[in-house]
């Protein structure tokens, strides 16, 4: 038995295979509902800690991760748990970093690298995604899961 999110809860992205995952900002309260079972959560200083499991991604604000195969593990842990447990990708807004790292998610789940920025952004967050470099880093992620 499975234990993802509600498709319609807020900030939770459905992918194309089915995989749901939700996105959010740290800055705000989280929704009401159940807890996640594991985050990952892409800040420049270590979050606090958490009732769940959770890895911290060194990602400064308007920046692309520090340590790159670092993120591109964390990154296709979450892709993997997506399919049986609830995982949230979050940063202090929740639009830049995180939609950068659902973006990733998604070609990880098939979306080609070219549509993935657009695809967060029609089903998560209009204003995923806030930077040029946060753009091309999610379209040539392909490559980075690769290597």
């Amino acid at each position: 038995m499975t234990e993802t999110w509600t498709p319609t809860a807020p900030g939770v992205l459905r992918l194309p295979s089915g995989r749901l995952v939700r996105g959010r900002g740290l800055r705000r309260p989280p929704a009401a509902g159940p807890l996640p079972q594991f985050g990952v959560y892409l800040l420049g200083r270590q979050p606090p800690s958490t009732d769940w499991e959770a890895r911290w991604l060194r990602w400064p604000d308007f920046r692309l991760p520090a340590d790159r195969a670092l993120a591109c593990e964390l990154l296709r842990e979450s892709w993997e748990r997506a399919a049986a447990e609830r995982v949230e990708i979050a940063c202090g807004g929740g639009r830049g970093r995180t939609g950068t790292a659902l973006a990733c998610l998604a070609v990880l789940d098939g979306v080609p690298a070219g549509e993935a920025v657009a695809f967060v952004r029609a089903h998560y967050d209009r204003h995923a995604v806030e930077t040029p470099w946060q753009r091309r880093y999610a379209e040539r992620f392909a490559d980075t899961a690769r290597a």
